[in-house]
């Protein structure tokens, strides 16, 4: 009997999740960009490493079924970047927030 982890991490891609998280990790990257460059806002960390999570997981969504490895590689770096920011936000906060 497959464990639920395996069956979570190296199952089957499903194509419209991979567009919600590669539209959502494009519109993050627009929005941080648009403050950034055009407003002067100092750079938001934690945002940038929300974008890169939502964009390896729009990736390893987004392959074909029979990458089924290399899109379990892709989810378990999204999962191992989304997990650095709570780390680093009990670790140091003011790293996320320069």
């Amino acid at each position: 009997m497959p464990s639920i982890i395996d069956e979570t991490v190296f199952g089957e891609p499903s194509r419209g999740l991979g567009l919600v998280f590669l539209c959502g990790a494009l519109l993050i990257a627009g929005q941080q960009a648009y403050y950034v460059i055009l407003k002067g806002a100092t750079l938001y960390y934690a945002t940038l490493f929300i974008g890169a999570g939502m964009a390896l997981s729009g990736i390893a969504e987004s392959l074909p079924k029979s990458r089924r490895r290399a899109s379990g590689a892709l989810r378990l770096t999204a999962i191992a970047v989304l997990a650095g920011i709570l780390v680093i936000g009990f670790v140091r906060p003011e790293l996320l927030l320069m």
